[in-house]
């Protein structure tokens, strides 16, 4: 176990830095300039610019530029927003906390709804799988955008029962307005889980050891428990580890649709901007995020079956 957390850990670090220099090469090359948002207005001599551009290494060649900017990452210091002209951290901050809370709510909702549906359709009757497969299949269809468009116009603006912009304020203030939210950024990875879940289910319950427990009189709710369930469980979690990891990119529409201040709106508008400190050290965050959930999922796995030897390909 040990050893796997360090080569995992030796891992992260190569990604973060090999991701790290693609996104910083890319943005250094992408069109436009950052000078108009760090010098201001037309009538800036060239004096200013000239000043401006040696400040934040702008003259120096990418590598150069690249080494300054990820050994102040490395001390803990983004630097700081062109546009904005704060700290980094002190700009995501805040609204890390909103896409954070964002990301969990969407996933319970897809772990909760996507395992137990999936379970109803892989055991239950055939008319409940027909129902649930279909309706999954049309989960699956619908883009998170239209779900954010569909929930707006109904639950929002129609019956009222929710808010249409904000994130709130105390924790159930903030689950209240982020439902609508959740919901249409969890749609389609539900679904997604729902059909996983199903197939999983359908299979372990064909096996052998299963009838033979059926067979003996074991209880039904006893079979589910330990020799379905817990042997379809390992497929279930890589996929659900894996979307609820995909949800960060996926905010960034929900968020611009119900006017949420996340980080997700803010990697936009930066983007817009070309507010190129704040794009980088959001996308860092992200693979951070997502390589750290990759290692969560393997190490639930020791958890659901101790035979498997990670890393070991068994």
């Amino acid at each position: 176990m040990l050893l796997f957390i360090i080569k995992r850990a030796g891992a992260l670090v190569a990604t973060l830095f090999v991701t790290s220099f693609i996104v910083f090469v890319a943005l250094q090359y992408a069109p436009g300039s950052p000078i108009a948002a760090l010098v201001g207005g037309p009538g800036v001599t060239a004096e200013t610019i000239a000043r401006v551009r040696a400040q934040y290494h702008l003259d120096d060649p990418v590598i150069i530029q690249y080494f300054h900017w990820i050994s102040g990452v490395l001390r803990g210091d983004f630097g700081n927003s062109f546009v904005f002209k704060e700290s980094i951290l002190g700009l995501i901050g805040p609204r890390l906390e909103v896409t954070g809370v964002l990301v969990l709510y969407a996933t319970l909702l897809i772990m909760v709804f996507g395992i137990a549906l999936g379970l109803i359709s892989g055991l239950g009757s055939r008319l409940w799988d027909r129902v649930i497969s279909a309706s999954a299949a049309v989960g699956l269809a619908v883009p998170s955008f239209v779900a954010a468009i569909v929930l707006i116009a109904v639950f929002a603006v129609g019956l009222g029962w929710f808010p249409v912009f904000g994130s709130g304020e105390d924790l159930g203030d903030r689950l209240w307005h982020l439902t609508l939210p959740a919901i249409a950024l969890a749609l389609s990875a539900t679904a997604y889980v729902v059909r996983v879940t199903r197939s999983s289910i359908r299979e372990e319950a064909s096996k052998e050891h299963v009838l033979t427990a059926q067979a003996r009189g074991v209880a039904s709710g006893r079979v589910v428990r330990r020799h379905i369930l817990r042997n379809a469980a390992i497929p279930i979690v890589t996929v659900g580890g894996l979307t609820a990891t995909g949800l960060i990119a996926g905010t960034v529409i929900v968020e611009s649709a119900f006017g949420l201040s996340g980080v997700g709106a803010l990697l936009v508008q930066s983007i817009f901007q070309r507010d190129y400190p704040v794009v980088q050290a959001i996308a860092l965050i992200l693979v951070v995020a997502f390589v750290l959930m990759n290692l969560l999922v393997d190490l639930f796995y020791l958890v659901l079956d101790p035979r498997i030897t990670i890393g070991s390909g068994q």
